[in-house]
């Protein structure tokens, strides 16, 4: 950790949040940016920022990413070290209904931040990408050397398209680039309009939960603090690489049922359950080969996938 602050977009949602607190219990100070956009409650948001907000190293900027102006100031201001980029509007299907608002906060977005960050003299940048950029890949598990060139949503389109203008930003300007691509992140302050939330939630109070597709569809869940661990590590090696994308997964695939069998044992309810036709934009799958982020992060999941859902839960009634 330098003297110099670590700027954190996106650090009033689920993984900002949880990484802007890693950095300052190591020590590090942290400003973090984020427009509390509403796709999901301001009030989450501001919960997510509480603990930080009572730290002397933390600073909470309310703005825009694609505010170019904005962003030129308070990188002028601040003088970040170097940049952790995971703002952006998220979710696959809400996406089909908004591409024009995807591409201006994802793409446009993350353009302003490279230049800010260019202009301000940083050293090294972090960008969340997404496992959702492998579409429905016939190749598994997912590697990073993959063709992913035919993703299946806007969200996706514009996740790819960040690691591209990433590639370009780094030839351009020499700065370090690191792309993350997450794998389904769950864990405390998971957003609540995705699955395991939502099911948590729905379980416990008997309301009926919907499964889209016959069950088998599945997913690598990743918990948050190996997450975090994967991102500080980048932050910490991506010098040595000058670009390079990294695979940030949990390695363990889990179809649909048995995701809801494990909420089901965690909360101690039976679900009552609805089927629905598979929705446009949803992959099959997803599984990260960590074979490069092992070897180059040292990379290594650590929480099982229903130890995880138990912690999420334990959470979820703490805050009730």
């Amino acid at each position: 950790m330098t003297k110099a602050p670590i700027l954190i977009t996106g650090a009033a949602g689920f993984i900002g949040s949880h990484v802007a607190q890693a950095v300052v219990r190591m020590g590090g100070r942290v400003v973090g940016v984020d427009n509390l956009d509403p796709f999901y409650p301001r009030s989450c948001k501001e919960a997510n920022l509480r603990e930080l907000a009572a730290s002397a190293s933390f600073e909470f900027v309310e703005s825009d990413i694609a505010d170019a102006r904005a962003m030129r100031g308070v990188f002028g201001r601040v003088r970040p070290a170097g940049v952790i980029h995971l703002a952006a509007k998220a979710g696959v299907r809400p996406s089909i209904a908004d591409p024009v608002g995807y591409a201006h906060a994802n793409i446009t977005g993350t353009a302003v931040i490279q230049q800010a960050a260019a202009e301000s003299g940083c050293d090294r940048l972090v960008v969340a990408s997404s496992s959702s950029v492998y579409g429905n890949s016939l190749t598994a598990p997912f590697s990073e050397t993959q063709d992913v060139n035919e993703p299946i949503s806007p969200y996706a389109a514009t996740k790819r398209a960040t690691e591209l203008i990433g590639h370009t930003h780094w030839k351009l300007t020499g700065m370090p680039t690191a792309e993350l691509r997450f794998f389904t992140v769950y864990g405390p302050r998971q957003r609540p309009d995705l699955a395991i939330a939502k099911f948590l939630g729905a379980v416990a109070k008997g309301e009926p939960v919907t499964l889209f597709g016959d069950g088998s569809m599945s997913r690598d869940y990743t918990y948050i603090d190996d997450i975090v661990a994967g991102v500080l590590a980048a932050y910490d090696r991506i010098p040595a690489h000058g670009y390079r994308v990294w695979n940030l997964g949990g390695n363990h695939p889990v179809a649909l049922g048995e995701m809801l069998a494990t909420v089901e044992r965690v909360v101690g309810k039976k679900a009552v359950v609805k089927r629905g036709p598979m929705q446009p934009g949803d992959v099959l799958r997803t599984w990260a080969d960590l074979t490069r982020s092992s070897a180059e992060l040292g990379y290594s999941p650590r929480t099982p996938f229903e130890e995880g859902v138990e912690k999420q839960w334990a959470w979820l009634k703490a805050e009730r």
